[in-house]
């Protein structure tokens, strides 16, 4: 079976999640993805350990790579990455900007050697502007991007996404853009450097939040499970527990009123169109929840079923992860690793006809790949040996 990114090769100069969930997305598209760690592996390796060298979070975003040891702060490591580079096609980094000029391993001198290669740097703020030479995290670019003032309840305090998003959506970006230029290189035979950060993800995923600002005048601030520009289209609190649903269009709307027998709403002057639901939700909120907390959830997930009505439970991690549909479209998947036996991983969410992604292995063991990656770049057992005894590799 043939992948969509077969033949490509891929050095993974990054720690942590933005920069390895980037490299793993490309792993699964079939580009073989070098991982290139300090010795003594990348931190988060360590990091609640399950095994010797092995991590929950380093499993997360390390399937289907081929493990390199190799010190950079040595001028030979420099120079067995430099040989690895002249093959390569994309390198990927998440460095403080600076610090790849530092090592001698930055853009323009790894182009010099290999000028179709494709470089994406991955940083908390991006290599120009104020704010380039920061470091960045996650809930940092959250806060600063303006997602924490928008998330939670309307006058509570600043709540985070649950899940790292900028963290993810820079992965996602840099996915983007790298694939962006390896179709600009068909064309002219030259990479070139792609500049992505964790806080223009949080900035550039902010799309709701933005146009009720520009269009409105207010502010965006905390709404809850609701929705910025349609009503009602949020939760609401069932007898055990919550459900979603997504009745802001006249014509669901008028379903939703109808089954939860309230159909003098429909015509109520404060809720006959969206813009009149979203301007008093507060309103419309405690007259809904009246009649959905007098039965389960189950009962208003099977009528709204039955109406056409999009509606959801809200899950755990575990119940979402159990669901017959998340299992049908392979989301949970177990691949074998040396050490711990079966480990599960989430699945690739893009599914593809002719070149699906493939989940070939877990995330590798510290060096496991060494002496094979050096070979395939030309050097001899002698050479590698030598390499070995200095601590090169």
């Amino acid at each position: 079976m043939t992948t969509a990114l077969g033949g490509l090769r891929v050095l993974d100069q990054t720690q942590v999640m933005a920069g390895p969930f980037c490299s793993m997305l490309l792993a699964d598209m079939g580009a073989d993805v070098v991982k290139i760690e300090p010795p003594g592996g990348e931190h988060t390796r360590r990091e609640h350990e399950i095994a010797p060298g092995v991590s929950a979070s380093f499993l997360a975003v390390n399937r289907n790579k081929r493990s390199l040891v190799l010190d950079l702060k040595r001028p030979e490591g420099v120079a067995v990455l430099k040989r690895l580079v002249a093959t390569a096609d994309v390198l990927v980094e998440n460095y403080r900007p600076g610090v790849a000029r530092r090592l001698g391993v930055d853009y323009e001198t790894l182009c010099a050697i290999n000028p179709r290669l494709i470089y994406c740097s991955i940083s908390g703020f991006g290599q120009t502007g104020p704010y380039a030479d920061r470091g960045g995290y996650d809930l940092i670019a959250q806060g600063m991007s303006g997602i924490m003032s928008a998330t939670g309840s309307d006058g509570g305090a600043p709540v985070k996404v649950g899940v790292p998003i900028t963290d993810l959506g820079a992965g996602l970006f840099a996915v983007v853009g790298i694939l962006a230029a390896l179709r600009a290189r068909h064309v002219t035979g030259r990479g070139q450097f792609v500049d992505t950060s964790l806080f223009e993800a949080g900035v550039a995923l902010s799309q709701w939040e933005a146009t009720q600002y520009w269009y409105t005048g207010e502010v965006p601030r905390g709404l809850g499970t609701a929705h910025r520009l349609n009503a009602p289209y949020q939760a609401f609190r069932a007898s055990d527990g919550h459900f979603t649903v997504g009745a802001a269009k006249d014509n669901l709307w008028t379903r939703f009123a109808t089954l939860l027998d309230l159909p003098h709403l429909i015509a109520d002057p404060r809720f006959d169109t969206v813009g009149k639901r979203l301007k008093n939700r507060g309103a419309l909120e405690p007259l809904v929840e009246a009649v959905t907390a007098g039965r389960p959830r189950a009962h208003w997930l099977a009528k709204c079923e039955e109406a056409g009505i999009p509606a959801g439970p809200i899950y755990t991690v575990p119940e979402a992860h159990a669901d017959a549909h998340a299992r049908a479209r392979g989301m949970v998947q177990e691949l074998p690793h040396p050490q711990i036996g079966r480990v599960k991983t989430l699945g690739n969410p893009v599914k593809m006809s002719a070149t699906p992604p493939r989940l070939r292995a877990a995330a590798p063991m510290l060096g496991a790949d060494t002496d094979t990656i050096l070979q395939e770049a030309g050097y001899g057992g002698a050479e590698i040996a030598a390499l070995r005894a200095a601590k090169v590799v």
